[in-house]
């Protein structure tokens, strides 16, 4: 990032505080600030960048106050954006308002604030929750704990506390994907892609530091790596990623509508095949079906005319379930093994079946959940806890397959 010095104006221009962190450009160039800004008011160009020579100003403006870095370096600009606005939240938290009588008010804590945010024009603690353990404020007096260490000097984290201790310690991992499908009305795949999250559950005492190792297909297919091995420090999430993939759908469903005369529609609705095979554009596992996994809680809700009436259904399992004030079929399915072939016959009487044609042809929407599944492949091959005192730890993997944006047009 790089900034020399931050300082804080009034909408006169006049400096209310400011920190030089690097002493590489001179503190009296803020004064060309607001001459330039006034400038391009004028002429109807304000620039969030402006230059003095070979000195830039980067600036964003709050309530009645301008924020202001300079810099004389090719500096990371939108890092120093990140910063100015994080400056704001900060003084946010602290003063409740941020404007110029709370800085002039509270100068002492926000000169300290200054000094602790940025070290010789780098961030350094810009969480607030972190500065608040050690920068207090009773009024408008500054008061500095002395009863520990600041948590800066140690590493710490604002989201756990220390001398956490469990009389059994276990680390729970949910492997997720989530699968995201548009399938238009000739059966074909417009879109798909898989959003994958490993979340954690941790009862760990101490500190601890975890190490996962993963055997990520996709991430061989790329970059011809088996493994990967991620540093982690008890937050809930570990990491997400979306990977545009061709996926096959888990679900289809197939849609035959029968007009028997201008006030009569049957519709019957085919689930078919719940895929287990895996077809990547780089890494392809066709023909491999697992008839031993299970879709729960599946829910496929099937569009109707809005004047549709008197509905009958028939399901060769589940159950179906008409919400007329969604203009829904909802076919629930609690257990749906791999391969299987289910069928539901819906009924309904139509004032007019020609209006049914002038209001389109929603997508069926499907919803479901497969546990022990991935459709990626991804695996946790291994899990390390290292932490000072040794102590041994049970870890609990649990991978889930679920459905996401899962859409499927008809023709009919």
């Amino acid at each position: 990032m790089s900034a020399s010095a931050v300082f804080v104006l009034d909408l006169k221009g006049k400096v209310l505080i400011c920190r030089n962190y690097k002493g590489d450009v001179d503190m009296s160039e803020i004064d060309h600030f607001f001459t330039l800004l006034m400038q391009q008011e004028e002429e109807g160009l304000v620039c969030p960048v402006m230059s003095h020579g070979n000195v830039h100003f980067l600036w964003i403006k709050h309530s009645n106050l301008y924020l202001v870095a300079t810099t004389n370096k090719n500096s990371n600009a939108s890092l120093v954006y990140a910063f100015l606005y994080k400056l704001v939240e900060v003084f946010t938290e602290y003063f409740k308002e941020l404007e110029e009588e709370s800085i002039q008010d509270n100068f002492v804590v926000v000169y300290e604030l200054l000094d602790e945010l940025m070290d010789f024009g780098f961030p350094q603690t810009t969480d607030s929750k972190i500065l608040q353990e050690y920068i207090t404020q009773k009024g408008n007096k500054l008061e500095v704990a002395k009863t520990k260490v600041p948590t800066t000097v140690t590493n710490a984290v604002s989201w756990r506390s220390e001398g956490i201790k469990y009389k059994k310690n276990e680390v729970f991992i949910d492997v997720i994907e989530s699968i995201n499908v548009l399938v238009n009305a000739n059966g074909s795949v417009m879109s798909s892609d898989i959003v994958g999250s490993i979340k954690l559950k941790t009862m760990l005492s101490g500190m601890p530091e975890l190490r996962l190792g993963l055997n990520d297909r996709m991430l061989f297919a790329l970059t011809g790596r088996k493994n990967q091995t991620i540093l982690h420090c008890l937050s809930d999430e570990l990491m997400k990623r979306i990977s545009p993939t061709n996926v096959k759908p888990l679900i289809w469903i197939e849609s035959v509508i029968e007009k028997f005369s201008h006030s009569r529609v049957e519709i019957m609705y085919m689930k078919t095949d719940l895929i287990q095979s895996l077809s990547f554009s780089l890494f392809q596992a066709k023909g491999q079906f697992k008839k031993q996994s299970v879709a729960n809680n599946v829910e496929i809700r099937v569009p109707v005319p809005s004047d549709a009436d008197s509905p009958k259904f028939k399901t060769s399992t589940g159950h179906a379930k008409y919400v007329p004030e969604k203009n829904l079929v909802v076919w629930s399915i609690k257990s749906f093994p791999g391969g299987k072939e289910f069928l539901m016959r819906a009924h309904f009487g139509l004032p007019s079946v020609e209006n049914h044609e002038l209001e389109g042809r929603p997508p069926i929407t499907v919803k479901f959940e497969i546990p022990y599944f991935t459709v990626s492949g991804i695996q946790v091959r291994y899990m390390k806890i290292i932490e000072k005192s040794g102590y041994q730890a049970l870890p609990w993997v649990r991978y889930i397959t679920q459905s996401g944006d899962y859409q499927l047009r008809t023709n009919s």
